[in-house]
């Protein structure tokens, strides 16, 4: 039991085909040719002593490099993920154009062993999915914050 803790933000709209979520693709040399399971809620860990709330809101702005959109945030509860972090995860109805992101960025040894320190980008690209899409290419630990939202706007 590691202890760690993750909170974060999934914006959702509505458009002609249906609800869409906003999701971001896991930046690094390990994600770069994946799809299926490399896409995440925007988010970042917290200690203990910080409100979750406060966390997603934060991290978000950190990872996306801009403000989650303006609303009430619905709290879709929390998940344990298979490597011991627990994931909290709000939702909230707003539209962000994914050209306006500018990822945050952290620093990694790469190739491993080299002794080079390299920089990538937390997240390399985001972009809106409808829900059986989403399903399909986020993370498998955080797919039940998909159902939690479906369940919440009456789409079962």
């Amino acid at each position: 039991m590691t202890g760690r803790n993750s909170a974060g933000i999934l914006v959702y709209r509505r458009s002609a085909s249906g609800v869409e979520v906003l999701l971001g693709h896991m930046g690094g040399p390990f994600w770069a040719r994946r799809d299926a399971g490399a896409w995440s809620v925007p988010k970042g860990e917290h200690p203990p002593g910080e409100p979750a709330e406060t966390a997603a809101r934060r991290e978000f702005r950190e990872e996306l490099g801009v403000a989650p959109p303006d609303g009430e945030l619905h709290p879709l509860g929390s998940t344990r993920q298979s490597g011991g972090k627990t994931v909290t995860v709000w939702a909230v109805e707003g539209d962000i154009d994914p050209r306006d992101v500018v990822p945050g960025t952290f620093e990694m040894e790469w190739p491993p062993r080299s002794g080079r320190v390299r920089e990538f980008p937390e997240i390399d690209r985001v972009a809106w999915f409808g829900v059986a899409a989403a399903r399909e290419r986020i993370v498998a630990g955080q797919r039940v914050f998909l159902d939690r939202l479906a369940e919440r706007l009456g789409g079962g």
